[in-house]
């Protein structure tokens, strides 16, 4: 029996993690659940799976789900707040696994906390990787960690490379690896005019076809920011370079993603676009268990198209590419600004097409320095929200920024 410490519960991954859990649960078992603000979902999740321990985000949101709970009596779920609770789920001895799925960079330091307890690692949180790759993937080596992917496409690439190529120490030139081919939808404007990107709405954003996401995400799937980032996690988890990866359009999302050998030989995992796919894949490997996805009838998909990505419709996606290339706290400064960017617009403060602009404006404005310190990390993050968050004030004056 397996017990998992699921960060960002009631998100659409921790809820499907959920879901695998209950199919399998002779072999996996909850120690903790996570939430931000979603208690109303947490208290049923709670009273489904019975954890030890539940962490919310502060002290007043604690009180309200503690008062919840004893309505129904009989639960003893102790409810904790804040960040080092976070962190204190995620390193806790008793747990196996911990599912990281808390989006954002606040996911970054229980993730951290997790690796350096020696834990199998189900990484969801592509930023904390973004932010902090070279640190994350160290503490992962030093306290002999497990990190495995959970995005569909890494997972993808994990399941199509030799059974015994390492993550994150992988060496391409032993295994007859050409090259990664990273598949994405290209989300709800893929052919939308592009005159008309500036006036889409955050419903519009969020309206993905394909996958069932929460908004921040789905944003990033229709401005392909979110391939971007996960071009930076690929080059992390694949001890690859950005140059080795070529990213194309593949709006059925049937091909998650796949991977060129030397001999001319391409393998691909295809399968229904569901998340709990590479959750069940990394929750049992080396084995396999029922995950409750129907399978593929490739039959009825027909058809399967390929593209590459159109730099005018998704600048995200160059500067994600410029990021990479500079390296040291470029990728920080990207996700940072990405962050505050989708944010306002999800609060209708800025158009469409100034997320992109504002993450160009910030990276413009903010020295690469190298990444060798969590705290010189941190800083980056704070740096580019502060310049970001100014570039959107100057637009919403009408003033502009200099």
């Amino acid at each position: 029996m397996k017990k998992i410490t699921v960060l960002g519960a009631t998100g659409s991954i921790g809820v499907s993690t959920l879901d695998v859990i209950q199919r399998n649960a002779s072999d996996y078992s909850v120690f903790a659940l996570t939430a931000a603000t979603s208690i109303e979902l947490l208290e049923q999740q709670i009273l489904t799976h019975r954890p030890p321990f539940a962490v919310v985000v502060d002290e007043q949101a604690a009180a309200s789900l503690r008062e919840r709970l004893c309505s129904h009596g009989g639960v003893s779920t102790e409810v904790l707040s804040g960040a080092a609770a976070l962190e204190q789920v995620a390193s806790a001895a008793e747990v196996d696994y911990v599912m990281a799925a808390i989006v954002g960079a606040a996911g970054l330091l229980p993730t951290l906390a997790a690796a350096r307890a020696g834990k199998r690692v189900l990484l969801a949180n592509k930023e904390a990787l973004v932010m902090s790759g070279e640190l994350l993937i160290e503490a992962v080596d030093d306290h002999h960690a497990e990190l495995l992917p959970i995005d569909s496409e890494h997972n993808a690439i994990f399941q199509c490379l030799p059974v015994d190529t390492g993550l994150h120490t992988a060496d391409f030139s032993g295994a007859g690896v050409a090259r990664i081919i990273l598949t994405g939808s290209g989300g709800p404007f893929r052919t939308l005019p592009l005159a008309q990107l500036s006036a889409v709405t955050p419903d519009q954003a969020c309206a993905h076809p394909n996958w069932e996401m929460g908004r921040k995400i789905s944003v990033d799937s229709a401005t392909m920011m979110n391939k971007g980032l996960e071009l930076i996690e690929a080059c992390y988890l694949f001890n690859t370079t950005a140059e080795q990866i070529d990213v194309v359009i593949h709006p059925q999302s049937v091909v998650h993603s796949m991977v060129q050998y030397v001999d001319g030989s391409v393998i691909a995992q295809l399968g229904n676009p569901d998340m709990r796919t590479p959750i069940a894949h990394a929750l049992a490997w080396p084995q396999r268990i029922e995950s409750g996805v129907g399978f593929l009838d490739i039959v009825s998909v027909a058809q399967l198209d390929f593209a590459a990505p159109d730099y005018q419709r998704f600048p995200c996606l160059r500067l994600a590419q410029q990021a990479v290339d500079e390296g040291g706290t470029a990728p920080t400064v990207l996700n940072a600004a990405n962050e505050t960017a989708v944010d306002a617009f999800l609060q209708k403060k800025i158009r469409f097409t100034d997320i992109s602009q504002t993450i160009a404006y910030t990276q413009e404005k903010l020295p690469v320095q190298a990444a060798d310190s969590l705290e010189t990390i941190l800083e980056a993050d704070r740096q580019a929200r502060e310049v970001a968050a100014g570039y959107i004030s100057g637009i919403n004056t009408g003033k502009g920024t200099q």
